[in-house]
């Protein structure tokens, strides 16, 4: 968890710069679209519209985008339709990558995402090859200098969650995906503001990648991480801080 976590770190350093965030909001955008079209345009009636919605307000999407990607979403305006798929492959040092994508054309962006695997010194697998190596659950990032610690982990478990842990200057808070929803909305009512959540993929273990292999991995993670259809990048590595450091320069 720590590997991705650190990474999370970097890429919130990266998007400062305007071209990180236009890349940014897209990704968000799209995920707002692909909810409201799986469950209606209603954030109160549908969950994933929801955390959607929250987690772009939280990175500052203009209110304006939000509601256009809703109403492509419905079909109130017209849009791309967006298929849900997933990639899994190996990067340098032997760290086990999970990519999420939404595409409007598979067979375009699999031949992309196998291409940035080749020339970062990857290897794109078939379905199942690493998947195993995680687990899903729901992962909540809550702003870690706005509450104390014992209450915060007091409304969480209360709500229903499995886990808190400190990670920089957020508390992430971690439950199964069958409580994702409910576990936000007793923080929600516990005054609780979240700045970030998703169910995500969480390595049962990690793997050490240090020195020239680190670099590279760190170059392939950025690479895919810059792919519009690829909305989130998951690895079991642990890569020093130095490493990870150098990709936000």
């Amino acid at each position: 968890m720590a590997g991705h976590s650190k990474w999370a770190q970097i890429k919130r350093q990266k998007a400062k710069n305007d071209q990180a965030r236009g890349r940014m909001f897209a990704k968000l955008a799209r995920e707002i679209t692909v909810a409201a079209r799986q469950a209606g345009g209603d954030p109160n009636f549908n969950p994933r519209l929801r955390t959607a919605i929250d987690n772009a307000k939280a990175e500052n999407m203009p209110a304006e985008n939000i509601d256009r990607a809703v109403k492509r979403g419905t079909g109130a305006l017209p849009g791309a339709s967006y298929e849900e798929c997933t990639y899994e492959g190996y990067g340098p040092g032997g760290a086990a990558l999970f990519l999420e994508c939404l595409t409007d054309n598979q067979n375009r962006t699999i031949a992309e995402v196998r291409h940035i695997f080749d020339k970062r010194g990857g290897n794109l697998g078939v379905d199942g090859s690493v998947s195993w190596m995680f687990d899903r659950l729901g992962q909540i990032y809550v702003d870690a200098g706005r509450y104390d610690e014992e209450a915060l982990l007091d409304a969480a478990v209360l709500a229903g969650a499995s886990d808190m842990e400190r990670e920089a200057d957020v508390f992430l808070i971690t439950c199964q995906p069958g409580d994702f929803h409910a576990v936000q909305e007793g923080l929600r009512e516990a005054g609780i503001e979240i700045r970030e959540a998703e169910l995500g993929m969480v390595p049962k273990s990690e793997v050490a990648v240090e020195g020239r292999e680190a670099e590279k991995l760190v170059g392939l993670l950025g690479a895919l991480e810059e792919h519009d259809d690829v909305q989130r990048v998951y690895s079991n590595m642990d890569v020093d801080e130095e490493a990870l450091a150098a990709a936000a320069s």
